[in-house]
């Protein structure tokens, strides 16, 4: 089973900039692109420093680094840009594969050789660790690596793709919004990416739909 984020403790300076509702960091960064259905998607990675900030909300990249490889993004900003460019190939790659099986249509060939290409390169800056009698991947300071954050996004859909909780991905069922999660519900029949956000906007609009038919 792969690992997940959303059961890891993140130090914080300051409030998180992305909601992560997906629960599994590969879904998460999926989500990055907002609005998908409604053909004019939201970018939430408008630049390098929301790539560095994601990684930050999600305990990618402690404080102090992303802060580290946001101070360079300024001075080096051409090999920032080559960095979120590569990232969001990544995203969209692991979008058409992921959606692809939510939809139980045909994975791209392509999507699956652009995150093969990532996963490799992910491999090299990695290493299996021992911590508290437990093993677990453990990747490179990122130094002045800018594509560092993509090292453990590639691994985590890797992972996902190779274990039996892959069939457990779904998509939310708003059609406004169809951001991916991984359903751990009991009887895995989570409808919702998040209850307290799409959940309660649909049951407040069935709520008025049958108040106006009764009235």
């Amino acid at each position: 089973m792969p690992d997940t984020h959303a059961n890891k403790k993140i130090a914080r300076r300051r409030p998180p900039r992305f909601e992560l509702s997906a629960g599994l960091l590969c879904l998460d960064f999926v989500n990055t692109l907002d609005d998908r259905p409604s053909g004019k998607p939201l970018e939430l990675l408008k630049n390098y420093v929301d790539l560095a900030r994601f990684a930050e909300d999600t305990g990618v990249l402690e404080a102090t680094q992303a802060d580290q490889l946001t101070e360079k993004s300024y001075a080096m900003p051409g090999p920032a840009q080559h960095a979120l460019t590569a990232a969001i190939e990544l995203r969209e790659a692991m979008y058409a594969i992921f959606g692809a099986i939510v939809n139980k249509k045909p994975v791209p060939a392509a999507a699956l050789t652009t995150l093969n290409q990532y996963v490799q390169g992910a491999a090299q800056h990695s290493r299996l660790v021992q911590i508290n009698g437990h093993f677990e991947w453990s990747f490179e300071a990122p130094a002045n690596r800018f594509d560092a954050p993509l090292w453990p996004i590639a691994r985590s859909a890797a992972d996902l793709l190779a274990s039996e909780q892959v069939k457990n991905v779904h998509a939310c069922a708003s059609k406004t919004c169809q951001w991916l999660f991984l359903d751990t519900s009991k009887n895995h029949r989570r409808r919702w990416c998040d209850m307290k956000l799409c959940g309660n906007r649909a049951k407040s609009r069935q709520f008025y739909a049958r108040k106006k038919k009764s009235a």
